[in-house]
């Protein structure tokens, strides 16, 4: 796939003479919040899923226009009810078909699809959330971490996030996947369709994914499509003696198309 950015190049111009911006500049902010807009509405994102090769591709035009923003715009109060905030981000105003538990921050330049729930929760800028995804309490969605459709983040689940370098893959959470409470997906891991994360589990971009029925190292920072995964450990020898680091398990596969029993379970609650 021949990835094309849909915005515009003059993002790119303005990067280039970063050092010399401040929120004095106009027109400069003009551009920046232009692009950060089209994040926010879901018209342009930071990473896309090549579905002919299967690779992640990362818009650098966009994590530009996310860095740009802390550059151009300036700082200012703002108040919900009796919360008062100071802060170069505003929150998110646009929320259409969003169900919004109260205490659920989202900022401005992430998008949240129609029929995405927010329990009370974190989802910072440049992310993006597929529609009929389960935001559950505590969970924190970093800054452009690509969360697809149909997707359950358990309780306190943290997803990380990734601004700088511009060209570093964010965490990609695949549709239709679920991650357990307290699990941790950071560095760019990936977690792949229908895939079940157990609780607790902790995945990062160099993290061994280990098939316990053959030993076999599968992949580092990826969770396969459809299987049931789980944190674990293997044994290292070491001169100070035998250790043992951690690891996720791929304890057995699902059938494609298969959900886990506890996404059945949670539908009810996302009908809005």
């Amino acid at each position: 796939m021949t990835f094309t950015s849909p915005l515009p190049a003059a993002v790119d111009e303005l990067w280039e003479r970063r050092a010399e911006l401040s929120p004095a500049d106009a027109q400069a902010r003009g551009v920046v919040v232009a692009a950060v807009d089209m994040l926010d509405t879901g018209r342009a994102r930071v990473a896309v899923v090549d579905e002919s090769t299967g690779d992640v591709v990362v818009d650098e035009r966009a994590k530009r226009a996310i860095l740009l923003a802390f550059k151009v715009l300036g700082m200012v109060r703002s108040q919900v009810g009796d919360f008062q905030h100071h802060d170069r981000v505003p929150l998110k105003t646009t929320l259409d078909g969003v169900r919004v538990v109260p205490g659920a921050i989202a900022r401005w330049g992430s998008y949240l699809a129609p029929g995405v729930v927010l329990m009370p929760s974190f989802v910072n800028i440049g992310a993006h959330v597929g529609a009929g995804t389960m935001v559950d309490t505590w969970v924190t969605v970093g800054s452009c971490a690509q969360i697809g459709e149909d997707v359950h983040l358990s309780g306190g689940a943290g997803i990380g996030g990734v601004l700088d370098p511009p060209n570093a893959v964010p965490v990609v959470i695949e549709d239709g996947a679920l991650i357990g409470s307290r699990a941790m997906i950071v560095e760019g891991a990936r977690v792949g369709k229908g895939a079940v994360v157990g609780a607790g589990t902790i995945l990062s971009a160099s993290m061994p994914v280990i098939d316990v029925q053959t030993g076999a190292e599968i992949a580092r920072g990826r969770v396969p499509d459809w299987c049931v995964a789980v944190g674990g450990t293997r044994p290292r020898e070491f001169p100070g003696g035998t250790f043992g680091l951690p690891c996720v398990l791929v304890l057995r596969r699902l059938a494609e198309g298969t959900r886990h029993d506890k996404a059945e379970l949670s539908d009810f609650l996302r009908d809005h």
